[in-house]
């Protein structure tokens, strides 16, 4: 039963439909419930350095459940969206509401669709992959796919990396400065992998035109189905998702250096470029993902299988938690700052 502790991460689509069903102030349920319930609960409960190992590490690798936990996330996402889009245009709420039913969709298309699309996108299987840009496109970031998989895991915690925090870049300017030239970046890198496989940049092989169309497709049927209040709240939702998403690349790699060789090139990724957490309430809500030093050190590994490493650094707080500190740049500085070696603030 133990293994089922990740479906812990649908309590987020749970609180989603609280907002929704209660109305009136409670629509804000969603953000108080992950911004502060589990950050409460973060520090109640203990961490856990443990990891896998033998036969049961085997067995939990080759196992469907942890599959199908992620599977079930799509109805849950889409079904979802597709509800609240439908009770929005057919019943009044007032201006407040809606910007809290915003704020609860949003983050439930950031956890429950980009983390997940996250760990899909890593696999072998296409069908996976699919599966992965299908949760990533409420959210407008298809192009993550691209510029995660072939940009970001070869140039984390280096400058050529848009996802990996400046030392003393605060989150906000981290939001442009990351959405902006990871979008950027992603078109490059697709041009590069045509050009390598001897194709045309203006050729159905483009994966880019495909995601532009599919986004605007997604767009104009919000629009004919649910007119203009659905499609605000579509692009809306949408960018608090994605803005969820970069607010965890911003405390993934913050401050954190890759040292250059003698020979001009980079060092490896090792497990110290990642910034983990072992907070238990953490792990199980985003499916492992604040082991991420494992994850960039073999990202072929399934989230129930990530390793804690002893030179990783820890975070004090777990990733939720983390998040609501970066919020307050003057607070997130003094409690990260310093845990940075000072190697690596002296390559900024």
């Amino acid at each position: 039963m133990k293994d089922l502790k990740y479906l812990a991460a649908l309590t987020i689509p749970i609180s989603a439909a609280i907002s929704i069903y209660f109305k009136g102030y409670w629509s804000f349920f969603t953000p108080f419930y992950a911004f502060v319930i589990i950050p409460i609960l973060e520090v109640l409960f203990p961490h856990d350095t443990s990891n896998l190992e033998g036969e049961e590490l085997k067995l939990k690798a080759k196992s469907k459940l942890f599959d199908w936990m992620l599977y079930l996330n799509i109805p849950i996402v889409f079904g979802f969206l597709a509800f609240t889009l439908w009770d929005i245009t057919n019943h009044a709420y007032a201006i407040y509401e809606l910007v809290g039913l915003v704020f609860s969709v949003g983050i439930v298309l950031g956890v429950n669709g980009i983390n997940v699309a996250h760990e899909l996108g890593h696999r072998q299987q296409t069908f996976e992959r699919y599966l992965a840009k299908l949760l990533l496109l409420p959210s407008f970031y298809m192009h993550f796919y691209i510029e995660h998989n072939f940009g970001h895991h070869a140039h984390a915690a280096t400058k050529e990396d848009p996802a990996t925090a400046e030392f003393n870049q605060s989150v906000y300017s981290f939001w442009f400065t990351s959405t902006i030239r990871q979008y950027v970046n992603s078109w490059k890198i697709q041009g590069k992998l045509l050009s390598t496989e001897n194709k045309r940049f203006f050729s159905f092989n483009n994966d880019m035109f495909f995601y532009t169309l599919i986004q605007l497709s997604y767009l104009i049927l919000v629009f004919l189905f649910f007119g203009t209040t659905g499609i605000l709240f579509a692009l809306a939702s949408g960018i608090i998702g994605f803005l969820l998403l970069e607010t965890v690349n911003y405390i993934e790699h913050y401050g954190l250096r890759r040292f250059k060789l003698p020979s001009g090139r980079y060092e490896r990724v090792r497990e110290c470029h990642s910034w983990n957490s072992n907070h238990v309430i953490g792990r199980i809500v985003l499916y492992e993902l604040t082991r991420h030093s494992d994850h960039h050190y073999k990202s072929s590994k399934k989230y129930q299988t990530l390793d804690y490493h002893d030179i990783s650094p820890q975070m004090p707080f777990g990733y939720p938690t983390s998040m609501v500190l970066s919020f307050i740049p003057p607070l997130w500085f003094s409690i990260m700052n310093k845990r940075i070696p000072r190697e690596m603030r002296l390559t900024t």
